[in-house]
Formats: structure tokens, C-alpha cells, sequence
């Protein structure tokens, strides 16, 4: 089968490539003695593949294979922008195009106040750099539409404009902003941002574990795995977790049902809650809305929830999370959480992992993962949250509580509720945030990203046998 099948661009698809060799040195105990033979083994010849020449390609290449081996030490960021890859998108910023008339009602040289228009001999105007602040107002003003702001899709993906471009003219992140949603990583068309892997830490915990290790080693998989690997059947997915080393599969919508019940007894008694599910809303509250900070929940996410469990009744567990979120690598940085969790992969390097050790998914038996309510397993899109905390209400007899939720779909939505709450603006009384568009099935670490998935994950959640919260938390008592 088509590798390039499994992911939507092929950017990913060179991400995946080195993923999957770095992981197969680190099975074989040879990559330190072949790091560097790495980008050969991905462009053995010499004509390059997606760059100028086939000495860049590699050199960025090796880039890529620093950060699949846990990138820079220096920055708690898992975010990182490869300089060398930076380099083929235009100068940001506004600028003049050819529709420009050269009309003489010259309106954006009187609506600039910093005097950056000037006109040739032809009246076209230009726009001077050194004197451009980017408020846009010459753009508003054109008659023609003749300005355009040439922003960079990284720029354009960064809603909370977390993203400059330095004197390199690259791409820079500010860590004071960003949030690590990964939206900049998926939107950058030359895969010239990425996220930093800890597949070798997972590699190296499944081997310790094959060699009689004294733990146990428990993976925690998403619920939005529903609409990924759509390749294979969900079971198969799952025997081949247990093929890699894990002895255990566990649902995070198990996590998810126990937060939903604390989470609605625990805005019944505040009054008003955001939502602590997404650790790149979270963060978002956290650097742009700080006054907000007492009325983020108090629960752990659902990831952390079920690992903690496992962790205060299972004797010696180790645990990875596997999901589509790059912020979970931030997460779990988390004095709060790290004591639980320790590690994460995302989709994309699960599906490196197996292929690392030529685990054909589609070739393996069924196994089974039911231990989740249907509301449990629908947190893993927009609006799910809100209804497993309406499921909550009611099973635990508060329907009393009038519940007034908003479902903020995408960080911009996200800022909204937020802005108006902070002005005491929003009527709701339960803002849900998910920093992905569409929620967790739109997180950066996906295969594959669509509308589809959304359905999949109601039907995935449809299919479990536990139908209420209650039936599914009652298993851990």
C-alpha cells in the first residue's frame, strides 16, 4: 500500500519518512553510529525531490531528523521552525499589486499617517517598509483592491499571532503566545515548522518493557483515533498497539466520561466554568486571558484522568497517551500532569512506529477497545463536551441547573466567548474551547484531516456498549 494514502499532504508524508527511519535505527541500536546517513537513506540519489538541489534537501533534512529525535533542549516549546526550510514564501506584509491604477484620488497615501506611500512618475503607489506598521488601512480604502497583505500561511494559521518573521525572514515563534495548537505545523507548505518527537522515549519504554522491565506499559488512545487509520479496521489498530509491546489498550473517553461527570457537579456548584480538555485552550486562558484563570475547571483532561487512575490502582505503570494533539506534548510538561503521563505520540508517529518495525496493520486480527460511553468518546469533537457535561446534569439528578453552554469551534471562536466573558458580555454560563478546528479530529498530529471525521467519531461513539457515563465509570469502582 501507498504511504503517501495515510496522510493528506505530502509534506507529512517526508515527516512520516523520517519518523519511521529514525524509529527503525533506534529499534536496530544504530542510530547514532547512522544519524547522519539518515538523509541519504531518504534521498539515496542525486536529484532532489522538493528542493533547489539535493545538498538542501538533505541538510534540511537533518534538521528534521534533530527535532524527530526531541529537537532543541533549550525551548520547553515543542513548536520549532527549521531556518533552512524557511526561505521560498514572499516578504510578509502589504503590498501593491498590479491592479493599482495610478488614479489620482491617491486615498491610501491620505489615510497613511506614517507616511509610508509614495507614487512614481506613472502615479502607482508603493509602499515603503521601513515605514509600514501593517495597520492596513490603505487596503481598506483602495478603490481597487490594488493592496494586498501578503501574510504567510503560517501567519494566516496562527490565530493568536504567535508568529513574526525576523531579519532572516523566516518564520518566528513567540513562546510567550504560542499556545502549541500545531496549526502553523499542518498550514506551512514547506513543512518549514514542526513538532518536536519523543518517539524515542516511547521506543526506548517498549523496549525495557520486552525486557522484563518491572512495569507495565498501558497506551491511552484518543478517541479521535475513530477517523484515523481509515485504512484498517479500529480493532486492527489495536492488536497492533499490543504487537509493538503494550500490554494494555485503554480509551481516553473513559477519562473523558469520569471528567464529565466531575465537570458538571463542579459547575453546578461555581456557577461558571471553561473547560480544561484542550491543553491548548488552556494555555490560551492562561497568556491572553489570565483573569479568567480561576474559572478554568479544576479537573485534569481526560488524558490525565484516566492516567492518573491507572496509576493510583495499577502497581509499577508506565503510560503514553496517543492522540492528535501537539499541545499534549506541552501538557505533559505539567507539574500536574507528568507524574501520570509519560509520553506522548501522535497519530502520525504511530503509524512511523509500526511501520518502523513493518507491522502491515491490515493484515492482524481484530482487538477489542470498549470502555467508554457514547459521551465519553464524542469529546473528540466540537460541541461533545457540552453535551457529555447536559449528559452529566442529568444522570446525576441536577437538572435544576440551567446549563447555558457555548461550543467555541476553533481557537478565533475560542477568543470570542473569551473577550466577551472577560467584559461580562457572554450569557453562558459553560464555555467549551477547542483550539483545532472541527476539535481534536482537526489536531495537527492527524493522518488525515475532513469533515467526514466528525461522523465517524458519532458512529464510533453510537457503537459503545456502555450508554450512559454512570455505566462506564461504574467499571472502576
Amino acid at each position: 500500500m501507498d504511504k503517501l494514502r495515510k496522510f493528506d499532504t505530502k509534506v507529512q508524508y517526508l515527516k512520516y519518512k523520517v519518523l519511521r527511519e529514525v524509529a527503525r535505527q533506534a529499534w536496530n541500536n544504530t542510530l547514532l553510529e547512522n544519524v547522519l546517513d539518515i538523509p541519504k537513506i531518504i534521498v539515496p540519489g542525486k536529484t532532489p525531490t522538493m528542493r533547489c538541489c539535493v545538498y538542501k534537501e538533505r541538510a534540511i533534512l537533518a534538521e528534521r531528523v534533530k527535532i524527530a529525535m526531541g529537537g532543541n533542549s533549550d525551548r520547553q516549546n515543542v513548536i520549532e521552525v527549521i531556518d533552512i526550510a524557511c526561505d521560498e514564501c514572499p516578504a510578509a506584509g502589504y503590498e501593491v499589486t498590479d491592479s493599482c491604477r495610478g488614479c489620482l484620488a491617491h486615498r491610501c497615501e491620505d489615510v497613511c499617517r506614517r507616511g509610508a506611500i509614495s507614487f512614481d512618475h506613472n502615479h502607482v503607489a508603493h509602499i515603503d517598509k521601513t515605514k509600514c506598521v501593517e495597520c492596513g488601512q490603505c487596503a481598506k480604502v483602495c478603490p481597487y483592491s490594488a493592496i494586498a497583505n501578503r501574510k504567510r500561511p503560517c501567519q494566516n494559521a496562527c490565530k493568536i499571532k504567535a508568529i513574526t518573521i525576523n531579519e532572516e525572514n523566516a518564520a518566528e515563534i513567540d513562546d510567550s503566545r504560542c499556545i502549541s495548537c500545531g496549526a502553523c505545523v499542518y498550514q506551512c507548505p514547506f513543512g518549514a515548522i514542526s513538532d518536536k518527537s519523543f518517539i524515542l522515549n516511547v521506543i526506548d519504554l517498549l523496549k525495557k518493557s520486552r525486557q522484563g522491565k518491572n512495569y507495565r506499559l498501558y497506551a491511552v488512545v484518543a478517541p479521535s483515533i475513530s477517523s484515523q487509520f481509515t485504512y484498517a479496521k479500529l480493532g486492527q489498530v489495536i492488536t497492533g498497539l499490543k504487537e509493538l509491546g503494550f500490554h494494555t489498550v485503554i480509551e481516553a473517553a473513559l477519562g473523558a466520561d469520569m471528567v464529565a461527570q466531575a465537570e458538571s457537579k463542579e459547575l453546578t456548584e461555581t456557577g461558571f466554568l471553561t473547560s480544561s480538555c484542550c491543553p491548548a485552550f488552556v494555555s490560551y486562558i492562561n497568556k491572553s486571558f489570565p483573569d479568567l484563570k480561576p474559572h478554568v475547571s479544576h479537573n485534569l483532561s481526560p488524558m490525565a484522568t484516566i492516567a492518573k487512575y491507572i496509576k493510583d490502582t495499577t502497581e509499577n505503570a508506565k503510560i503514553v497517551f496517543i492522540g492528535p494533539c501537539t499541545a499534549k506534548k506541552m501538557e505533559v510538561q505539567l507539574d500536574s500532569v507528568k507524574p501520570y503521563v509519560d509520553s506522548v505520540l501522535t497519530f502520525e508517529e504511530l503509524q512511523a512506529l509500526f511501520d518502523s518495525k513493518d507491522i502491515d496493520i491490515t493484515e492482524l486480527e481484530e482487538g477489542v477497545l470498549d470502555n467508554a460511553s457514547y459521551f465519553g468518546r464524542i469529546f473528540a469533537r466540537s460541541g461533545g463536551l457540552s453535551d457529555a457535561v447536559a449528559e452529566g446534569l442529568k444522570e446525576q439528578g441536577l437538572e435544576d441547573f440551567e446549563l447555558n453552554a457555548v461550543s467555541c469551534d476553533g481557537i478565533e471562536e475560542c477568543k470570542k466567548a473569551l473577550m466577551m466573558k472577560s467584559k461580562n458580555l457572554l450569557k453562558a454560563n459553560f464555555i467549551e474551547g477547542m483550539a483545532c478546528v472541527g476539535g481534536c479530529i482537526g489536531g495537527a498530529g492527524c493522518l488525515t484531516h475532513g469533515a467526514k471525521d466528525k461522523m465517524q467519531v458519532d458512529k464510533y461513539g453510537q457503537e459503545a456498549m456502555e450508554k450512559t457515563i454512570l455505566d462506564a465509570i461504574s467499571i472502576l469502582k
